[in-house]
């Protein structure tokens, strides 16, 4: 062989090698961006969890307030009902219509119970989310480190003299 030519397959040989570097870097930092974006993407979701969390916890506070009213309201309705007998047809209207409002009361405060009860699955599925999230990162990971190793292999088979050294 002439020196030529040694000398431009060295140089294939290191630009072969470069190029494959090159590579591999590449699809180690899109791993890594990946992975920290999934990351950061399961962070906000538990932050996010937390947040509908409290949520709940606020509306089921409401839902017992407004329970407290409707207790509150209901009693008043019995107070106006003993004063009906001396007050005449007017206070009779006016306890049916605390009876409807007190009705009314009890209606939302079970409708606020049950938000409650909706607010309390999301918050369950969100959490089941964010486990989700994380196994995937996790995933991610097993998969970047495969990558590694497959490049490693990619790399011996581009040069068969790493394998068999008795051929150098």
């Amino acid at each position: 062989m002439s020196e030529q030519q040694e000398a431009t397959s060295a140089t294939a040989d290191v630009v072969r090698k470069g190029g494959a570097a090159v590579l591999v870097v590449i699809m180690a930092l899109a791993f890594a961006g990946m992975g920290l974006f999934m990351w950061n993407m399961g962070r906000d979701m538990g932050t996010m969890t937390e947040s509908v969390v409290q949520m709940g916890l606020d509306v089921g506070r409401m839902s017992r307030n407004m329970e407290g009213m409707a207790g509150n309201m209901n009693q008043m309705a019995k107070s106006m009902v003993e004063g009906q007998a001396r007050m005449g047809d007017d206070f009779s209207r006016v306890r049916i219509g605390m009876e409807s409002m007190t009705d009314n009361m009890a209606n939302m405060s079970r409708d606020m119970g049950e938000l409650n009860q909706n607010i309390a699955g999301m918050s369950g599925r969100i959490l089941n989310m964010s486990v989700d999230m994380h196994q995937m990162n996790q995933s991610m990971a097993v998969m970047t480190n495969s990558m590694g190793h497959m490049g490693s292999d990619i790399n011996k088979f581009s040069n068969p003299e790493r394998m068999l050294p008795f051929m150098r």
